[in-house]
């Protein structure tokens, strides 16, 4: 599988971004100097997929695929591009604050560490629904990652759980309440620009 070798907060200084959007309570003390070169449209929209596929760890024919289906569904396809990027198993984990950034959500997912609807599922890019609950394997719940005192839940507990997702931190264990809608996704991606990139 392809891995990006470019270090986090460059590449988070290369699109404009912020780790804490990552799940990276980190900050470059480095500027990034630009030219005052003017960036064309198909460059500003080419940033906003990058940034998309950055954000939520998506090589290019999954991300091409997830646009395929956003088409397809109905409502708008820019919104359901960022629903269904929402909800990917290895991003809900993170959401719920079961894993401190979605690479180490997706490395736990591929342990075999997570049940859906009480079901073994090592598929990071699993697709949840409504209603789904999500949980740690019993016999994976007293590992030292998980604990509270310095695991993850410690580094994620000042982390804000979405509206559409209910946690049990305690029992490691969460729910789906409804899809998201596109103002209870806080990613600083324009899903438009992405639209008008793969319409061209």
């Amino acid at each position: 599988m392809a891995v990006n070798r470019v270090p986090v907060l460059k590449r988070c200084r290369s699109l404009g971004l912020e780790p804490q959007y990552l799940g990276i309570d980190k900050k470059s003390t480095r500027e990034l100097k630009r030219s005052n070169r003017k960036v064309s449209e198909y460059g500003l929209q080419l940033r906003e997929k990058q940034k998309a596929k950055f954000i939520y760890g998506v090589l290019e024919k999954p991300f091409r695929n997830l646009f395929k289906e956003a088409t397809r569904a109905q409502g708008m396809t820019g919104e359901n591009l960022m629903r269904l990027l929402e909800l990917r198993l290895d991003n809900v984990l993170f959401r719920l604050g079961f894993a401190r950034t979605r690479r180490e959500a997706r490395q736990i997912v591929d342990h075999k560490h997570v049940l859906v609807n009480g079901k073994l599922v090592n598929i990071p890019s699993y697709q949840v629904k409504a209603g789904d609950t999500i949980e740690i394997k019993e016999n994976k719940k007293s590992s030292p990652r998980y604990k509270a005192e310095n695991g993850i839940l410690a580094a994620t507990s000042g982390r804000a759980v979405p509206e559409w997702l209910e946690s049990d931190p305690e029992n490691l264990k969460g729910s789906v309440k409804a899809l998201p809608t596109r103002d209870q996704i806080d990613v600083p991606v324009d899903e438009m620009a992405i639209v008008e990139l793969y319409t061209k």
